[in-house]
């Protein structure tokens, strides 16, 4: 009672005046709480108002495109055995890359023509097992690189009867009649970009390779990733010419650029166009998000997924993107209803759309289709195989243009200000019929994203432009897992078009089999970890959006360079010049001496990036002595 009645005499003096000082006090503190809460809403919401950032490589008119290619003389002549499966394999894909490459060539099946006629090629690429088809022959065609004719050979040999003659002018000490399971490849040298300081492993490895020991004067540019190193790519001199021998001997999508940078070897200076593009796609986003816990969200975060997505996933994609300068292209799903005839019911819950999707045009990022909702738009005539069994067909062609529609004016609802000139297809999956009412009835679809790899169903492209305009933009790997087949195909393509095309979904986070046991950490960091080799490597390659990169395509498939070698210049026409183009360009003699109508800079041993600032170009020569 008494520290009651000498706390009220301290206090006596106040009356009338404390409490209101106390209420005023704490209706400061009540409004100041509210301000930060309101200033905190606006922070988070702050995106959804945003100006559409613009692009800075548009898809152009296909009308700008219409100079004839140049009449050229084949450089090169590509021989090949259509009895023989594994030429048949080798021939396809050295007949893509050298196409790839702009190269002029001619072919020779030696089952339909066996006789050998090699004046006035300056390569000569032979893409059999079988040496002994050519009989003598294989004399005068060393005699032809004795003469000045440079040869590349893709195939170790299957018999050495006429292969043992000739071995030692392409540097080959001894050979082996077995053949050695390559597991892994391993750089001898920086001709390729990306390989230094770095293992990579073969997917499945086979008896592939011949086993040799070379001469002390080959260059040696890559060996297996073992104690033995046997030597897979080579080159040496014979007479005036240059042989290059590629003992790699798989022949798919995801090894060309091995076979690109083999032919880039054989003449003083080889020019080929190039796309210069990186592009990270968010596919499923934004989209509705999956209610309730993932198991291995749960087990590291203790959070259901819509938290982890909000608080997590989308933090740290972010952080990757603001590190390399990465600018996403997502993908939007308006929901996964498995609705497949009109009328279609719509998504009203659009508040993480805006969110999300208005965050990422902010960050400079593209806003492209995916779906109304995960089906795919086929018709019943389409075959799933035994895979997808919850996909439904659309009932009718219009159903798809309906299902579209209501995913256009979803989107231009949520982005007015947004272009969505980008369709990616539910898992990659996309109908003739569905592709042709894309073309048809929605032309503001400018590329097609699907992927570069075969699959069962899949939508396989190239790097293209199709007949009907649309630009042909395929993703090359995906996920936060990238195996050891991954890594091959990111390296091939660095190499083959200058290019790096990945996709992501939220949900991997969700899935054993994309991951999701590794724990989210891991799987960003292994996605860090591409992201770092990929920069580090070739740091001049640029970031695009889905638009820009179809932009960079449509550039480089039109473009048709001629190439000159002058005793100290290298003069480059270009046919079908627009405002750009990327090329490399490989000296293998001498070294640049200043460039006129472009800049020039170094990326790996011999191997330059050329950006052409107009359709002739001059790039002076200093002698190599």
């Amino acid at each position: 009672m008494a520290g009651r009645t000498e706390w009220h005499k301290k206090n006596t003096s106040l009356k009338g005046r404390k409490p209101h000082g106390i209420l005023f006090g704490r209706m400061q503190w009540a409004m100041l709480l509210f301000c930060l809460m309101i200033a905190a809403l606006l922070f988070e919401r702050r995106n959804i108002v945003y100006t559409s950032s613009g692009l800075t490589l548009d898809v152009l008119e296909q009308s700008l495109f219409t100079a004839e290619s140049p009449e050229k003389e084949a450089e090169c002549l590509l021989i090949w055995d259509s009895s023989v499966p594994l030429s048949a394999s080798a021939r396809k894909q050295m007949s893509d890359v050298l196409s790839e490459m702009k190269v002029s060539f001619r072919e020779q099946d030696m089952q339909e023509n066996g006789r050998l006629s090699l004046s006035g090629y300056e390569n000569v690429v032979i893409a059999t097992d079988d040496y002994d088809v050519f009989g003598e022959q294989i004399f005068d065609i060393f005699d032809a690189v004795k003469n000045g004719t440079n040869l590349l050979t893709v195939c170790p040999p299957s018999s050495l009867t006429y292969y043992s003659l000739v071995m030692g002018w392409m540097g080959i000490r001894e050979i082996g009649y077995e053949q050695y399971r390559v597991a892994g490849l391993r750089f001898a040298s920086d001709f390729m970009l990306g390989g230094e300081g770095k293992d990579f492993e073969i997917s499945d490895p086979y008896d592939s390779s011949s086993t040799v020991s070379l001469y002390e004067d080959c260059t040696i540019h890559l060996v297996s990733a073992d104690d033995r190193e046997l030597p897979i790519i080579w080159e040496c001199s014979y007479g005036k010419g240059t042989v290059v021998v590629n003992n790699l001997n798989y022949f798919e999508k995801a090894y060309r650029g091995f076979y690109a940078a083999s032919y880039s070897l054989l003449s003083d200076v080889c020019v080929y166009p190039v796309i210069n593009a990186s592009a990270f796609y968010l596919d499923d986003f934004p989209s509705p998000v999956p209610v309730g816990e993932g198991k291995y969200i749960e087990q590291d975060y203790h959070m259901d997924i819509g938290t982890f997505y909000t608080n997590v996933w989308w933090p740290d994609v972010k952080d990757l993107a603001e590190k390399y300068g990465v600018r996403y292209t997502g993908l939007v799903i308006e929901n996964y209803s498995d609705e497949n005839s009109a009328p279609l019911e719509g998504s009203s819950d659009i508040q993480r759309f805006r969110y999300f999707g208005n965050d990422l045009l902010d960050m400079g990022g593209e806003i492209g289709y995916h779906g109304y909702n995960h089906m795919p738009l086929v018709l019943d005539n389409f075959d799933y195989g035994d895979e997808f069994d919850t996909y439904k067909p659309w009932e009718s062609p219009d159903d798809i243009r309906a299902a579209m529609a209501e995913l256009d004016r979803f989107c231009r609802e949520l982005y007015p200000d947004e272009a969505f000139q980008v369709y990616v297809p539910p898992s990659n999956i996309l109908s003739k019929e569905g592709r042709q009412i894309l073309a048809e009835d929605f032309l503001d679809v400018k590329a097609i994203a699907s992927i570069y790899f075969t699959g069962e169903q899949e939508y396989e492209q190239e790097f293209e432009v199709a007949a009907d305009g649309i630009v042909e933009t395929p993703r090359v790997i995906s996920g936060y897992v990238l195996d050891s087949y991954m890594q091959i195909a990111a390296l091939s393509e660095l190499n083959m078009h200058f290019v790096s095309s990945h996709f992501q979904h939220p949900d991997d986070t969700l899935d054993e089999d994309r991951g999701a046991a590794l724990g989210w950490e891991t799987m960003r960091n292994n996605l860090d970890h591409y992201m770092d080799w990929l920069y580090t490597s070739a740091p001049m390659i640029r970031n695009l959006t889905g638009t820009e990169t179809a932009g960079a395509v449509q550039r480089y498939y039109y473009l048709d360079p001629q190439v000159e070698r002058l005793e100290d210049e290298i003069r480059i026409s270009l046919s079908n010049f627009q405002d750009e183009a990327w090329l490399f360009v490989r000296i293998n003699e001498g070294s640049p001496a200043g460039v006129q109508g472009g800049e020039l800079t170094e990326l790996a041993g011999g191997l330059y990036l050329l950006r052409a600032d107009a359709a002739e170009i001059s790039i002076g020569l200093a002698s190599g002595d």
